[in-house]
């Protein structure tokens, strides 16, 4: 089936040139999808992909915005299918090499979807996450706002958001757009790409008016793009009004089908209802093709709608334009409801390339020097031409800050007592922290960081709470504050985060941002966390408080798989602490990681359980000390060794002490035991890899703290999934007994709990037992 052309190129209205860049911009985006299915060589014959259609409907939109409104000091998160299009589109402004437009998809080449961190050409933000890639300007956004309140002028620009329709569906938008932080965010501009469908099907009630009320009810400006001039001049004629309500009053399926019709189909098809007839008088005085050019002439389609549109944002709130497309837009699969991953034929490319003046056998033609067309390629491209970002090192984090915890302390109170000790040891690293919480922070030991550095705002406050004698928590919110507190949305938090840990990179100031929230949401927030670090942002993710040492809580807030998770997340390193020292020196570290073009992320899972801390031992002397905190932060140490050992136990986090006091009773039935403290199960794993040759890592830690000639059978406990410590037995090839939390917790006592589970010194001692014989 042909598709009705693209309006003209004719220059009578100022548009002309502008509609030969968008024509040359959907070839290219068809053509780089085309190439990677049907002509480049695939021996395995697995399918590539690849959205042409869903391309199609954006490439009116990303013409009009980078060619005629886009400026340098504005950032752009281009919805995923419509990767292509920023690649035809950085191609045409000299940012993406010709040689790179064969390979999407292809090993080393263009990313399957917009990649920050993986593609060769300009991308500002990594998409391909529904939902996330578009909430991620948002976050960029505030970031920005913090670092030129907190740090230095970075600049300011808009963050636009262009994303499908689909995406509204996703509860992480709707969790930022709800966020009170964001009503005041003026620079963030979405784009809704309406085309009314979804992968498999027309959507047959998408409910526009609906989602621009909810729009309207958060603050936000809503521009709507539902018609194109040609329809909007016909519904001024006679018969127009009718035809117009015919048009609204119809389901998204009817009005597809209707793309789908020709000429003669159309006119049998539109004139229906009380004014039919006038429809009829109204159609018949339109040629054929003119028929078929009107009734798809949509607003996300018209230029001059779209370039009006761009121009009325009012930059004192948030503003989101739906303009309405149509999916296929151009091309010969338009409308069709099943167009979504469909490909063009090699007639299909040939029709579509005599249509837009392209030549299939040099696909890759840009435009010739001296035409109009390539000059406004490179006006635009020095228009948008960015300097260089000046990066600043993050300053030193210090290893020790040299404080030895006595008393009875839990890890979750070190991570507070450690911030507070950097605004006193390292006041320029303390100056550079940033920490956010999803309205969790009295219940996660961090007040007094809160009362030293206030809560960040983008205007000063007012604290009617200062005078306030039995106020503890003092809620000073000013541009200084260095604490950023959301909603309940660990969504919202990670995204956060994740945007203030690609400071280092997007604009030059490194942060070192901690999220900080219940262990057991980590599993809500981990997918958008974890496409935040492929996105390159690097950040400390704190879950506190953890595990079933939760005791009275019960099952619901009692974390079993985050151990695991945290092990097995690329681009993060993992730690669970036991005692205060261990908390402070791996927050420490992980601290010292983040900002850096080597660095990363890191997760820290904390507990509210008391532990005396003498039973950490800390050496006294200074080598000692240092041996020590190297094995911590390497990922395990010996807290016990012991004369003819005949088991080891490795216990990690909350039931260290539970391990201890087993070697006591194991000594008494004349069982002597080591015990190793771990730390990181993420470090060691990887250890275990470098010494197999999987990977680069250091394994010097595994000779110290699991040598081979001191190998004995081996039992792992920790208050998570007991598979998170398992491999540690094949360090030596010794025998294991893996002790953890396999079912939903319980509410109770934590003595109750820990023997429900198995986690208790009496389960200890009997596996140990069970290994020794």
């Amino acid at each position: 089936m042909s598709s009705p052309a693209l309006a003209p190129y004719t220059t009578q209205d100022g548009f002309g040139v502008l509609r030969e860049v968008e024509s040359r911009v959907l070839w290219l985006s068809t053509a780089i999808i085309h190439h990677a299915n049907r002509v480049r060589a695939n021996p395995s014959g697995l399918k590539v992909g690849g959205h042409q259609a869903s391309s199609a409907s954006m490439v009116s939109i990303m013409t009009a915005l980078w060619f005629r409104h886009l400026r340098p000091q504005d950032r752009v998160s281009v919805k995923p299918h419509a990767a292509p299009v920023l690649h035809a589109i950085n191609y045409l402004l000299g940012e993406l090499d010709e040689a790179q437009l064969p390979r999407l998809r292809e090993f080393g080449g263009l990313q399957s979807y917009p990649s920050r961190s993986k593609d060769p050409d300009p991308v500002d933000y990594s998409t391909g996450s529904v939902g996330i890639g578009a909430t991620a300007p948002i976050w960029g956004a505030l970031s920005r706002r913090y670092v030129n309140a907190t740090i230095g002028d970075v600049g300011t620009g808009r963050q636009f958001s262009l994303l499908g329709d689909a995406e509204l569906d996703e509860g992480a938008v709707w969790e930022a757009v709800l966020d009170p932080a964001v009503g005041d965010l003026g620079e963030v501009v979405w784009v809704v790409d309406l085309n009314r469908q979804s992968l498999d099907r027309v959507v047959p009630d998408i409910a526009a008016d609906k989602l621009q009320g909810m729009f309207t009810a958060a603050g936000w400006q809503v521009i709507t793009l539902k018609y194109g001039r040609l329809l909007e001049e016909l519904f001024l004629k006679p018969g127009g009004e009718e035809l117009r309500q015919r048009i609204e009053v119809m389901t998204n399926p009817e009005y597809q089908r209707l793309l789908r019709c020709d000429a003669g189909q159309l006119r049998r098809r539109l004139p229906e209802g009380p004014g039919a007839d006038r429809i009829r008088a109204l159609v018949d005085q339109l040629d054929d093709s003119a028929l078929v050019e009107a009734i798809a002439n949509l607003g996300g389609h018209d230029l001059h709608a779209l370039d009006a549109a761009f121009s009325l944002i009012d930059d004192s709130r948030p503003t989101v334009i739906f303009a309405y497309t149509i999916k296929g837009y151009g091309l010969a699969t338009r409308a069709h409801p099943q167009n979504h991953s469909a490909l063009l034929t090699e007639e299909q490319m040939a029709e579509l390339a005599d249509r837009l003046g392209a030549d299939p056998a040099h696909p890759w033609r840009a435009f010739d020097e001296g035409t109009e067309a390539q000059d406004t390629c490179l006006q635009a491209a020095q228009r948008l031409r960015r300097s260089d970002t000046l990066r600043h090192a993050p300053p030193p984090v210090p290893t020790d800050i040299g404080r030895t915890p006595s008393g009875t302390a839990t890890t979750q109170a070190a991570l507070g007592r450690v911030l507070l000790d950097l605004t006193r040891a390292a006041p320029d690293v303390a100056a550079r922290v940033v920490t956010v919480s999803p309205d969790v922070s009295s219940s996660t030991n961090l007040g007094g960081w809160v009362n030293k550095v206030g809560v960040w705002s983008s205007t000063e406050r007012r604290d009617w709470f200062a005078d306030d004698a039995e106020t503890v928590l003092h809620w000073r919110e000013r541009p200084s504050g260095q604490h950023m507190e959301l909603g309940i949305a660990e969504t919202n938090l990670v995204g956060l985060i994740g945007e203030l840990g690609a400071c280092w990179s997007r604009w030059g100031e490194p942060l070192l941002p901690i999220g900080v929230l219940y262990d057991p949401f980590v599993e809500r927030a981990l997918e958008p966390w974890s496409f935040g670090i492929y996105a390159g942002g690097q950040s400390l993710l704190v879950g506190t408080p953890s595990g079933i040492s939760l005791a009275p809580e019960g099952g619901a807030h009692q974390s079993i798989k985050t151990p695991s998770i945290g092990l097995e997340q690329p681009g993060c390193v993992t730690y669970e602490p036991a005692f205060a020292i261990d908390a402070e020196w791996t927050l420490l570290a992980a601290m010292a990681r983040l900002g850096r073009p080597d660095g990363g992320s890191a997760y820290v899972r904390l507990s509210t359980r008391p532990i005396d801390q003498t039973l950490a031992a800390v050496p006294t002397d200074p080598a000692a000390r240092e041996r020590r905190r190297r094995q911590v932060v390497a990922g395990a140490y010996t807290l016990v060794r012991t004369a003819g050992a005949q088991v080891t136990i490795a216990a990690m986090g909350a039931v260290v002490p539970e391990a201890l006091a087993a070697v006591d009773r194991l000594a008494q039935v004349g069982v002597p035991a080591d015990v190793v403290c771990v730390t990181s199960p993420d470090l060691l794993y990887r250890a275990v890899r470098a010494r197999q040759g999987h990977e680069q890592a250091e394994s010097w830690v595994l000779d110290q703290v699991f040598p081979a000639q001191r190998a004995t059978p081996l039992v792992t406990v920790l208050d998570g999934h007991p598979h998170t410590l398992d491999f540690l037995a094949t360090i030596n090839r010794v025998p294991v007994s893996s002790l953890g939390v396999t079912r939903f917790g319980q509410s109770g006592s934590l003595e109750d709990v820990y023997h429900h589970h198995g986690l208790d010194a009496d389960s200890i001692v009997r596996a140990a037992l069970d290994l020794t014989g």
